[in-house]
């Protein structure tokens, strides 16, 4: 069964692939894929795309902390990035008396360049195929079991088998990092190695107001002015290589960094995009779609929707809770609102409709012949058993998950505590003591005590099933009167768990592990996720191997066609051209220009996400381009749209023209098609990119940074 599976995905890769949908490994860039992005204007040959023997456009992107995507702009280890890829940093460098999350940052010379900690780039080094190897793997397992079914190895040893070869491969490539990932649900293998530094810091970012214009008022909408970039530099010991923050660390020279474009781009010219797109679920069944629009999306739509309301009152009230919370804000409400156009989306694109059209085909082509009809005949019966049977779980789950794991925060507080072992001398209570310096920075346990109220009364209504509570609603109701404020005024009253001297106290004392109301809170809550989880892990094992079989039989079916894997926060470049579109009958140009910002602003007194201030207001009234002016229009363009393929974990990545040089930076998918991680939607979705020469004139223009643009031009 895995070699038939191999091959099939051998051929699929060797196919034609299209021009705007897919996201493509640069590694398995075959002659005919080659030949189409040079028939669209591309310039480089594969072995510049990407090589292990010289320098390629791949040394020039970053993986941005696990999170974003990066791009080198300099031969001293200069890096561009979105601006909300550089919020966290951004926001835990600010103090309510230096706030450069408001007032934007300037580093005039290296020596004020801020550390950023915690933060880290990885530069993809190679990557190689090791599916034959855990293929071989798995068949010595069903050699060795032979009596018990492929559904039950298949996904009891593949991810040990998979962490074991990443292991072996750690220890045998010392100073680099390995990362093994499963491609095509689990169909073919690849390991991925990364040189990671650690030594990062502040360069440049502009006001917030720019970086983050139009806020969650034109979050994942067009057309778009947002100057979303910020600028940092990668440091390293004398010799270039990785090294933790110290003063005497250098600029990373680094032999290939990216050229800017000046000339810009016209519609219909060739456009690529390289980064580590997060996830799709491109292959997933009818039945797999449907659960995530109406048991996974409702939560975090619905449980962020109360949150948010709950923050945005305290964060509003004080600046210092504002800056506290801000990066916390712009992540939870970002996929909040992703997951309200997805569903928006899925519905008004018809795309499990779509699905299930796909699946009639499967059907008649595997109907027909007993050897496919003995692989594949049983897999959407069990499918539909398997998610039918688990949706009340899942539901719960993700109500519970956003509730108290994602929602009330006094939780990582108290499991950090639960777990730490009563030994004041040992290496876990240091470690958790520096984890909770870091959480307390931005913390407020006001702020937590009213979300904590306002979420357990929303999960009592949402989640009726008493089954699915955990243990502090007997609590609530047996003492407080099924009163949540009472009972979350109470528990912040008497725990321990509201600042760093928490660990000193438990380790003082270890009753309080029997006493503590958060801690006792804390104790019940991964309990009740095993519990639910454990109610699930049958059906969810079936739906595993029968999605991943789904997965073999329509690679097979659709041999001559091509296929790309599912995003996983591996390198991908994905091509097309810049594309204006049409959606609802209305016609959207592909660029926007500094007139649309100005007419947005004049609007900012009923429109807060429009603010800006006075002084790049006047800024931008003077037209004064100069040579960031586009050539053909006079215009100054600030966002521009491509068809190129992204979605999460893109942002942040450089959208190069034919020949590598960097047009600007992906930062947003548009809301016409949000259920673009679902199906891709050829005639509607779209990639939102900020123009590097709009960037490029905040830097020289607003931030006077003579030094960067100098370094840029070398």
């Amino acid at each position: 069964m895995k070699k038939t599976i191999l091959c099939a995905v051998l051929c699929v890769l060797s196919c034609l692939s299209r021009a705007d949908e897919g996201m493509w490994m640069l590694n398995n860039i075959d002659p005919k894929t080659a030949k189409a992005m040079r028939g669209l204007g591309l310039k480089l040959s594969p072995d510049q795309l990407y090589s292990t023997e010289h320098a390629s456009l791949k040394d020039c992107v970053v993986d941005f902390g696990d999170f974003c995507s990066g791009v080198i702009v300099s031969r001293d280890g200069l890096v561009f990035t979105n601006h909300h890829c550089g919020y966290g940093a951004i926001q835990k460098l600010s103090t309510p008396e230096d706030d450069i999350l408001t007032n934007g940052f300037v580093a005039h010379e290296r020596s004020e360049e801020r550390p950023a900690e915690g933060l880290f780039v990885k530069f993809l080094q190679r990557t190689e195929d090791c599916t034959e190897r855990i293929v071989q793997a798995l068949n010595a397992v069903y050699a060795a079991h032979p009596g018990e079914s492929i559904t039950e190895l298949d996904w009891q040893y593949t991810d040990s088998i998979m962490g074991a070869v990443e292991s072996e491969l750690r220890k045998a490539n010392p100073g680099l990092d390995c990362v093994v990932r499963a491609y095509y649900e689990n169909n073919a293998f690849y390991a991925s190695f990364y040189k990671v530094y650690r030594d990062i810091r502040l360069v440049f970012t502009a006001t917030e107001t720019l970086g983050k214009f139009g806020g969650d008022t034109d979050n994942w909408m067009w057309p778009r002015q947002t100057c979303d970039f910020s600028v940092f530099r990668i440091y390293a010991d004398k010799d270039g290589e990785p090294a933790d923050y110290s003063e005497e660390n250098v600029p990373l020279h680094c032999n290939n960094y990216a050229r800017i474009a000046t000339k810009g781009y016209r519609n219909g010219e060739f456009c690529m995009t390289v980064g580590y797109p997060g996830s799709t679920s491109r292959y997933m069944s009818s039945w797999g779609i449907d659960e995530r629009v109406n048991a996974v999306n409702v939560s975090t739509i619905q449980v962020r929707g109360k949150k948010q309301e709950v923050w945005k009152r305290f964060m509003d009230a004080d600046r210092a809770v504002g800056i506290k919370y801000a990066s916390k804000w712009a992540g939870s409400s970002n996929y909040w609102k992703n997951s309200i156009g997805m569903n928006k989306a899925i519905a008004d694109l018809g795309v499990i409709a779509q699905k299930q059209r796909l699946e009639e085909r499967l059907r008649g082509w595997y109907g027909g012949r007993k050897d496919l009809s003995d692989r594949f005949g049983t897999m959407f019966g069990k499918l539909e058993k398997a998610y039918t049977g688990r949706h009340d779980d899942v539901y719960a789950m993700g109500f519970f998950r956003e509730t108290f794991v994602r929602g009330i925060e006094l939780y990582r507080v108290a499991s950090m505590l639960n777990t730490m072992p009563q030994d004041a001398d040992s290496t876990e209570a240091a470690q958790v003591r520096s984890r909770m310096e870091a959480f307390f920075k931005d913390y407020d346990a006001k702020l937590d005590e009213a979300t904590m109220a306002a979420l357990l009364r929303n999960y009592r209504e949402q989640v009726k099933e008493r089954r699915y509570w955990p243990e502090c609603y007997a609590t609530i109701d047996s003492l407080y009167g099924g009163d949540e404020a009472a009972y979350a005024h109470n528990v912040f009253a008497r725990t321990i768990c509201t600042d760093v001297s928490a660990v000193d106290k438990l380790l003082a004392d270890s009753t309080l592990r029997d006493t503590d109301p958060a801690l006792l809170y804390a104790s019940d809550i991964p309990v009740k996720i095993q519990e639910i989880g454990g109610s699930s892990r049958d059906a969810s094992a079936v739906i595993e191997y029968n999605e991943h079989l789904l997965t073999q039989a329509l690679l097979e079916m659709e041999q001559e066609q091509p296929h790309y894997s599912d995003a996983n926060f591996t390198m991908r470049l994905s091509y097309g051209y810049i594309q204006d579109y049409t959606a609802s009958g209305q016609h959207y140009q592909y660029y926007t220009n500094a007139q649309s910002l100005l007419d947005k602003a004049a609007r900012q007194g009923e429109i807060e996400d429009y603010k800006l201030e006075d002084d790049i207001v006047s800024l931008m009234k003077k037209g004064d381009w100069g040579r960031y002016a586009d050539r053909r229009t006079g215009d100054m363009h600030l966002c521009f749209l491509s068809n190129n393929d992204i979605t999460g974990g893109n942002s942040g990545s450089p959208m190069f023209n034919g020949r590598g040089e960097l047009l600007g930076l992906a930062f947003d998918g548009n809301w016409d098609a949000m259920s673009g991680d679902i199906s891709f939607d050829s005639n509607l979705q779209r990639c939102i990119g900020v123009d590097v020469r709009f960037m490029l004139f905040i830097i020289d223009k607003w931030g006077k940074a003579d030094n960067l643009i100098k370094e840029l031009a070398r």
